[in-house]
């Protein structure tokens, strides 16, 4: 996520998008949760956006358990047990 210009950051320097995400997807925004995760991961935070796609996941969406999934297969990041209750999560919410 990029911002264009100062106008489209935030006193505190954030991206204003990022900053409606995060409103969003307190609110529980699907998409919105899914966009944090997405934007955390564009960072180098897997963590966080392990975080964020794990509740998306568990929400039903299924990019959240694909990149779920890749974190664990390919990178590592994401442990067995947590691509488990993505996996299952998603399951229960479909």
């Amino acid at each position: 996520w990029k911002c264009v210009s100062s106008r489209a950051r935030s006193s505190t320097g954030q991206c204003k998008g990022a900053e409606f995400f995060a409103k969003a997807a307190i609110q529980g925004h699907v998409v919105s949760r899914w966009n944090l995760g997405f934007l955390e991961g564009k960072k180098g935070n897997y963590d966080r956006a392990l975080r964020h796609c794990l509740i998306s996941a568990k929400m039903g969406d299924g990019r959240a358990l694909e990149f779920i999934k890749i974190l664990f297969m390919t990178r590592g990041i994401a442990t067995k047990e947590q691509f488990a209750e993505a996996l299952k999560g998603y399951q229960d919410a479909v």
